[in-house]
């Protein structure tokens, strides 16, 4: 899209999910109006990242590698998922997941008034996720329904089935 527009549209990314939140490596591609004032804002504390990481991330690039890795990552995230998507068809069939079917984190559906219990049941089994209302503006003047967001990225692959079977362990049952 920035491509087609480019004096209207910002392009804003990161390597912090792709690779690591660690690199602090990221970019902007803006309109040429609105480098100074970016600039100014972003100040002189984070004004470069390292170079030799830059030149690293620069090689991946070029050589394809980071895009063998993004595809390799993007096909074991989706296993995942679709692991999480059929363990909750069996086991909480009641529980709706929705989202994209692409990222890291899933959001699922609860029964009214029982977003707040699960939580605390998941913080209880060591099981990390946050509750939908996390995400709500303070001030929203429409109720939203109650949800949990899944991350599904994090834990080992040895260690998954075992998050997935803890996390069923704290939804509401029906």
């Amino acid at each position: 899209v920035q491509g087609l527009d480019p004096e209207r549209v910002i392009h804003i990314g990161s390597v912090s999910k792709s690779l690591s939140p660690a690199l602090r490596l990221g970019w902007m591609v803006l309109p040429e109006r609105y480098v100074d004032a970016v600039l100014a804002v972003k100040g002189e504390r984070e004004a470069w990242a390292g170079v030799p990481d830059q030149l690293a991330l620069a090689d991946f690039i070029v050589s394809g590698s980071y895009d063998r890795h993004v595809r390799r990552m993007r096909q074991r995230y989706r296993r995942r998922r679709d692991r999480l998507v059929a363990a909750l068809a069996e086991r909480a069939p009641h529980i709706e997941v929705t989202g994209v079917a692409a990222g890291l984190h899933a959001v699922l559906r609860l029964p009214p008034g029982t977003e707040q219990s699960a939580v605390k049941a998941a913080v209880w089994q060591g099981v990390a996720l946050d509750g939908l209302g996390d995400f709500r503006h303070p001030e929203a003047v429409t109720a939203a329904p109650d949800g949990l967001v899944v991350g599904y990225a994090t834990p080992a692959e040895h260690a998954y089935a075992a998050a997935v079977d803890a996390l069923c362990g704290v939804l509401p049952p029906v």
